[in-house]
Formats: C-alpha cells, structure tokens, sequence
C-alpha cells in the first residue's frame, strides 16, 4: 500500500472549522483557539517553529476526540497514517528505572519519523502520568532552531494531552455558572493561571521543572470545559446518528440522565463528560 503523501491537506467534505462547529460540543474557547493555532500555522510556508499545543481538562471533554479530527484534517487514514506518532507513558514509558532508556528511544523515534516526514504529528497522551524529566529529551525539536541533527522538523506539530488542570477548570467554571456567566464568556485569561499553577507546578506532573514550560515552548494552552446535561444530550445525538440508530428522544433524556452529575446539590456538571456516552446507549435500545 503505497504511504500517503507527507503533507498537510483536507481529507474530508467538512473543513476544520466546520467540524469542530458541528461535532466538538460545549468548548467554545478550545473551538477557537484551536483554529487559530492550525490555521496560522498551515499557512505558512517556513514556520519559524513546530506548533506545540497542550491541552487540558477533565475526561470525557473532548481532548482525544479533538486531537483525532485534526489529524483526519491533515492526513487521510487519520489516527493510521504513518506520519501521526501517538505516544502513552502507560503503554511506552511504564518503568520509571528505565527512564534513561526510554528518552534515548524517544529521542530516536521522533528524529526518525521527522527524517521521513517534517509534517509530521505527534501526540503525548496522559502528561499527568509521565515521568518528569523525560519529555525535556524533544526540547531540541520544540525550538526555533533551522535544523536538528541534520533534520528540518519545523512543520511538525506536537499535542500534549492531560487531565491535569481538570480539577481547576471545572472549579473555575462552576464559579463562572454561579456568578451566571456564560460559558461563551470565558477568555483564556481566566484559565491560564489556575492551569499553570496545577499542570507545571505539580512534582507529579510530566512537565514538573520542565525546560519546555522554561523556554516557553508551548504555543498553545487549550483548557477543555466540563460538559453541562444539555450538552451531554448533543453527545448523545451525535452518537446516535453515527451509530445509524434512530434519534428519539426518550432515549436522548434517558441517556443523559443515567450519567452522574456534580457538585453533589446542583449536579451542574457531568462527571464523565460524554466519555461513556457510547457504551451507555446500548442499554437503552
């Protein structure tokens, strides 16, 4: 099977935006940002460096989801192409007595791929759980720098994706729902800080006294919000039609309420965001 081209190119009839409109329920400011932040980049011909987005938020928000459309964006065949690289400290990194080895290999396997393909895609899954010190083995592949170690990898694009800062975002915006602000009202701003705070001072953290959080590497914090019911029902829709089963809304409801809710009174917020959304909807047909 011949291997796809190493570009970035449109691979569907939706565009990015019109996906993230359409699919990505109830994160207006992850919506935007990551607009922004593909779109600034893939227009330029030499972009002075990789783009390096984190994102954050509590499970079942939509990070994986999200990072899944961008790369079916960029490459046909998606999460299967050959030049997207998904990385899980669980599934790669299990062993912190290992850690040497682990960031030699690291380091070889992201040099490699960039040999093969500059445009390529790289995504850190769990951050939370890696073992601080290791990730700073790609600092030189972050940079401005014109090449490393003989490649040119300035069109790669780097996600990290973590739980971490989950807990502060939903507190932040609970604080926001009960000083009745919408959620489209939410700036960066008022995220930023607390993520900071709990994603790179946090020893437990993969980016603990990390040179990236440093040298200021990361481009992009994208802060993913916790899901409210009637968003949860959306999630349910969506399944619903991509599984070909008929949208009725009895088992819309039924769906969205057999998910827990919180804080304990108000149960504003969905514990699991729409993460069980899928395995639920069985029970009800």
């Amino acid at each position: 099977v011949a291997t796809p081209p190493c570009r970035a190119g449109h691979a569907g009839t939706c565009s990015l935006e019109c996906e993230l409109a359409t699919a990505v329920v109830g994160q207006p400011l992850a919506r935007q940002q990551l607009l922004k932040a593909v779109s600034a980049f893939l227009q330029k011909r030499s972009p002075e460096k990789p783009l390096v987005m984190s994102f954050h938020g509590s499970t079942g928000t939509g990070k994986t989801y999200v990072s899944a459309m961008l790369v079916r964006h960029l490459f046909r065949g998606g999460l299967r192409s050959p030049h997207v690289h998904q990385f899980s400290p669980v599934v790669h990194f299990p062993h912190a007595e290992h850690i040497e080895q682990y960031k030699e290999n690291l380091k070889h396997w992201i040099q490699g791929n960039l040999t093969n393909c500059g445009r390529s895609v790289f995504l850190f899954e769990e951050m939370d759980k890696m073992h601080p010190g290791l990730i700073d083995v790609i600092m030189p592949f972050l940079g401005p720098s014109w090449v490393v170690y003989g490649t040119n990898y300035r069109k790669a694009i780097f996600i990290f994706i973590s739980n971490a800062g989950g807990e502060q975002i939903n507190d932040m915006t609970l604080d926001l729902w009960r000083a009745h602000r919408d959620r489209e009202e939410i700036s960066l701003q008022d995220m930023e800080s607390a993520i900071s705070r709990a994603v790179f001072e946090n020893p437990q953290s993969g980016f603990w006294k990390s040179g990236i959080i440093n040298e200021h590497l990361i481009d992009f914090v994208v802060p993913f919000l916790p899901l409210k019911h009637h968003h949860v029902k959306q999630c349910v829709v969506n399944e619903l039609v991509q599984q070909g089963l008929e949208v009725r809304q009895d088992v819309v409801q039924e769906v969205a309420d057999s998910i827990p809710y919180f804080p304990e009174e108000e149960k504003i917020f969905s514990s699991t965001g729409c993460k069980t959304v899928a395995s639920r909807i069985s029970f009800f047909f």
